[in-house]
């Protein structure tokens, strides 16, 4: 067998296995849509090569508003590789007590909200600070784990916890331990990764649920759709009117947050008075 179709053989593997969570992925689903339904937003956080989930979610073609991105440069720009904003930094960031609250004291969280943390090894302390935060204000947590890694990888954290130990429910990319998947013979250590495969599969059927559950509901998503699909005309209709129910929903995540101002005073008191 040749590398390139022990890698697909594999691949299918890790399909096979997430074809197994179907429930599991249901129940995310009926999460985001509820949150969604509600106005409010679906919070994605990943460090390091998770980011990759993150934008997979939302915003790209195929994918509709709803959803909060946190994305921090500092723990996910790693192009540079080494000086200024390098992986090294980076990768020391991702485990400094303190920064997932730093991070998150930007919004005002709503136990309507509900989020999605990604983290293969599970194991990181901004992750799993993210997710105490998050269920700590009554926030649904849907935790993407590699669960082989991460059942073998040793917490960053004092008391040993990891991502499991704060998530509603968990999602397994189905990648093995160290995630590379393929040995080259006369190469000591395996290559070719599998979690990104494993998380966007997962990503992609989540959101296809998302969306099958808000139609059903009377509330179809703007989807952001090629010109070559709907014609160009509505493709900018859908872009433009998509970008702006994400602003009008990630307000609601500003507007009181922290400490009174008479400007959040006053949009409280409109909001009052209208409802």
């Amino acid at each position: 067998m040749t590398l390139t179709a022990e890698y697909i053989q594999r691949s299918r593997d890790i399909l096979t296995t997430i074809e197994a969570q179907a429930g599991a992925i249901q129940q995310a689903a009926n999460w985001f849509s509820q949150t969604i339904l509600a106005g409010r937003m679906v919070h994605l956080f990943g460090s390091g090569h998770s980011r990759i989930m993150v934008e997979e979610m939302w915003p790209r073609y195929g994918s509709f508003p709803g959803f909060n991105p946190i994305v921090e440069l500092s723990l996910s720009f790693h192009n540079l590789v080494v000086g200024a904003n390098g992986q090294r930094q980076a990768m020391f960031l991702e485990n400094v007590p303190g920064l997932a609250d730093r991070i998150l004291r930007n919004y005002e969280l709503s136990d309507l909200d509900s989020a999605l943390v990604i983290s293969s090894s599970g194991s990181n302390v901004v992750p799993i600070e993210m997710a105490e935060l998050f269920q700590r204000q009554g926030v649904k947590v849907v935790a993407l784990v590699t669960k082989e890694h991460a059942d073998k990888s040793t917490s960053k954290r004092t008391d040993g916890k990891k991502l499991s130990d704060f998530a509603d429910l968990i999602l397994d990319t189905g990648a093995p331990v160290g995630d590379a998947m393929l040995t080259i013979p006369g190469l000591d250590t395996p290559v070719a990764p599998g979690s990104t495969l494993g998380g966007v599969v997962l990503v992609n059927c989540i959101k296809a649920e998302v969306a099958r559950l808000l139609t059903e509901a009377g509330q179809p998503p703007k989807v952001l759709s090629a010109a070559n699909v709907v014609g160009a005309e509505r493709a900018v209709t859908l872009f433009e009117s998509a970008y702006d129910e994400h602003a009008h929903r990630l307000a609601k995540l500003y507007q009181h947050v922290g400490i009174p101002s008479y400007v959040s005073e006053q949009t409280r008191s409109l909001t009052t008075q209208q409802s």
